[in-house]
């Protein structure tokens, strides 16, 4: 009888034990991302690792990517919505009740290991944080051969008019000043609204609400005739029209051309070393006349959202604590090259060109704004009507009509109120 108790004791002493060491388990939580980037290999590590550690389980309900968008929207608007959510702080996510539907993560005690960066890409307007920023991230900016440059006599610019000096140094020296990709890239003119719209919210919400147009700011002309000069310069070269992606790493290692805008990772995924590698080139803000000071564009992050009304909705904000333990992420992330987007993250590569401008990136970063967050905006759009105008076939302010026009229009289709 003695016996028995005590294994009886034994027995409940084990089930206490296990009790206290992290809740339920063998609970499912349903997580719903698109395809491809739920099987990116830290996202699958995170996933292993919370479920070998905890017992508990990971639902990935995966979404073909030209899907997700409707998807999720659905299942959101039928109160059937996934436990979380993974979405870009984009345009996208307007089409949702973010403030009725997801968690907000600003009184979560691991928000003071996020970067500053990553903190704001992942905030909303009204103070709200809408998302974990479990991803890989980059610095836009005007990458540089600092080899080149040196032997010229010529240094970076910090400023807009020295940025045109220095492209018309380079052009005298024989070389193309700027890799502009203009077949089929889009992403360049975004780098010179970002500081429109993420330094001034009010033209953000604004222009959001079809209150004001892009022709009611001067600045956007101001870089239309900037692009334009620059092509007529010959500052683009001249082949840039029919330059495309696969263009940029040969213009660029060749040594043909000097700069481009892009971001880092470009150069440890598509970058291939001729005369030049990765060594030779550094990084300052883009000069697009928009900025006196030029800028730098942080990474657009996948954020982890939790769904308010789940029933399991505490076991998703354990799920995303995990995440965010600095052992968890940083075995997540080993190897991984990116920007960190936490404070404690030291397992992932940083890029010197990054690291060495670090104090500029830190004073003329911006947030992801433009391609992200106004309602209507078409990378691939922008840039085609951009190209019309470096064909001849648009004046600048005849570009800047066009590029409201085709907005709106967009904005309207996708059913925005005040459009």
């Amino acid at each position: 009888m003695f016996k028995k108790t005590i294994c009886i004791l034994i027995s409940l002493a084990l089930c206490l034990c296990l009790c206290s060491c992290g809740g339920k388990s063998g609970e499912e939580i349903e997580l719903m991302g698109k395809k491809s980037d739920l099987a990116k290999s830290y996202m699958q590590k995170i996933f292993r690792l919370y479920e070998a550690e905890t017992g508990n389980r990971i639902k990935l309900t995966e979404i073909e990517d030209s899907q997700f968008e409707a998807e999720a929207l659905k299942r959101m608007q039928s109160g059937d919505g996934p436990d979380i959510l993974m979405h870009f702080h984009n345009a996208d996510l307007l089409r949702f009740d973010v403030s009725g539907s997801f968690c907000d993560l600003s009184g979560e005690e691991w928000v003071n290991d996020l970067t500053d960066s990553a903190k704001a890409y992942c905030t909303d307007s009204d103070g709200r944080l809408l998302g974990l920023p479990f991803w890989e991230s980059s610095v836009s900016g005007c990458y540089y051969n600092k080899t080149l440059l040196d032997s010229l006599g010529l240094k970076p610019a910090s400023s807009q008019a020295e940025f045109d000096m220095l492209c018309e140094a380079i052009l005298e020296s024989g070389r193309t000043p700027i890799c502009w990709p203009a077949d089929g890239c889009s992403w360049m003119i975004q780098f010179a609204l970002d500081p429109l719209f993420a330094d001034v919210p009010e033209n953000l919400e604004k222009i959001n609400r079809n209150e004001i147009k892009y022709s009611d700011l001067p600045e956007i002309e101001k870089m239309a005739e900037w692009i334009s000069a620059a092509s007529s310069n010959g500052w683009f070269g001249s082949d840039y029209l029919s330059t495309g992606w696969d263009g940029i790493s040969p213009a660029l290692s060749s040594g043909s051309a000097v700069m481009t805008f892009i971001w880092d990772t470009w150069f440890y995924t598509d970058f291939v070393p001729g005369t030049y590698t990765v060594d030779d080139f550094a990084l300052m803000p883009v000069f697009l006349n928009t900025c006196d000071g030029g800028t730098y564009e942080g990474g657009n992050l996948n954020m982890m959202m939790v769904n308010k009304n789940s029933e399991k909705a505490e076991a998703a904000l354990d799920f995303l604590r995990f995440c965010a333990e600095p052992d968890n992420y940083n075995a997540a992330f080993e190897g991984i090259s990116t920007v960190s987007c936490f404070k404690g993250q030291t397992t992932n590569i940083q890029s010197k060109m990054v690291t060495d401008a670090a104090a500029s990136i830190s004073a003329k970063e911006r947030v992801s704004t433009a391609a992200s967050r106004i309602i209507g905006y078409s990378a691939d759009g922008v840039a085609e009507t951009v190209n019309k105008m470096l064909r001849g076939k648009l004046t600048p302010e005849q570009l800047v009509d066009e590029l409201d026009s085709s907005r709106i229009s967009e904005a309207s289709a996708e059913g925005a109120e005040g459009f």
